[in-house]
């Protein structure tokens, strides 16, 4: 299998090597020369286009800033459609817009080609080290035939359903991931000012369950989303702590925005009478505004 790369930037330049490492024929391409130096060290080929790396590739990469781009390299003049053969596949790894993947997609299939969005999460070290988490979505016989490199770029490689729904699964990881930034900082400025030093505040919330990702790994599986409210610990409780941090933070002049928010959300689930149930319970309110209901389709099982 040959495989094309194009953007050999931070992200990109180390994912390609992986691939390269991996044995495979390689054809790379980026806005300068100097970026594709390594890969040209490990016997790849330089293109002068796009268009150039597509006509050498069975399989095209791409890892862009966004979706200006992504649809530039991919549509320009001597871009990526302009130099596919029928067959060929075309993966891009970028963070990107899923309305534009879901238009570029079938405009690949009118050309007998085909396109799967994959795009990654772990950062620099993640891509230096061949850990990232690769999030494929797409026609799914297409993945399978093509999970063999990405397995060279991640060891936590998943297939999301049809095409968008991996750049949307990286979306939303992304934004939970500057969420709890957001709650962190407006939680850990409350605790310094109210006399905590900081990494006081921080090896409590480390050691304990948010810090052990007992919320990701079992609480919201086995009860939210699960549709299980009977209580492991009640929302009435729940609400007693999210009151006194607030009121913490009104004492000692911090604003806690993100937790007066989660606050009134817990208020309107007591006054609903749901103060026995589990303290997840609160979280049905944002699907009544979203009109869905998120659940498993199979029971969830430890592990």
């Amino acid at each position: 299998m040959k495989i094309g790369f194009i953007g050999l930037g931070n992200m990109g330049g180390p994912m390609a090597l992986n691939v390269a490492r991996a044995g495979y024929s390689m054809t790379v391409h980026d806005l300068t020369r100097e970026a594709a130096g390594p890969l040209l060290e490990t016997g790849a080929s330089w293109a002068d286009s796009p268009a150039a790396v597509a006509r050498a590739s069975d399989v095209v990469f791409t890892s862009l800033p966004g979706p200006p781009e992504v649809e530039a390299v991919a549509l320009g003049d001597d871009g990526i459609m302009q130099g596919m053969t029928p067959g060929a596949v075309y993966i891009d790894l970028s963070t990107n817009s899923p309305s534009l993947v879901r238009r570029l997609a079938p405009l690949f299939e009118a050309r007998g080609c085909h396109m799967l969005d994959a795009p990654v999460s772990g950062g620099v070290p993640g891509a230096r080290a061949g850990k990232l988490a690769v999030m494929a979505s797409g026609d799914e016989s297409i993945y399978q035939k093509c999970k063999p490199v990405l397995d060279t770029i991640g060891d936590k490689v998943q297939y999301c359903g049809g095409i968008g729904n991996g750049t949307i699964c990286k979306l939303m990881h992304n934004s939970i991931a500057y969420s709890y930034c957001r709650a962190i900082a407006e939680c850990f400025t409350t605790a310094v000012k109210a006399g905590v030093e900081a990494e006081v505040v921080w090896k409590a919330v480390r050691d304990g369950a948010v810090g052990r990702g007992v919320l990701l790994d079992a609480s919201l599986p086995r009860k939210w989303l699960s549709g299980n409210f009977e209580p492991d610990f009640a929302l009435r409780l729940a609400q007693k702590d999210v009151t006194l941090a607030t009121d913490l933070g009104r004492e000692y002049g911090v604003p806690m925005s993100f937790s007066n928010l989660v606050l009134q959300e817990m208020d309107e689930a007591m006054d609903r009478g749901w103060g026995e149930k589990d303290s997840r319970i609160f979280l049905k309110l944002q699907e009544e505004k979203a009109g869905v209901e998120v659940r498993f389709k199979e029971p969830w099982k430890p592990g």
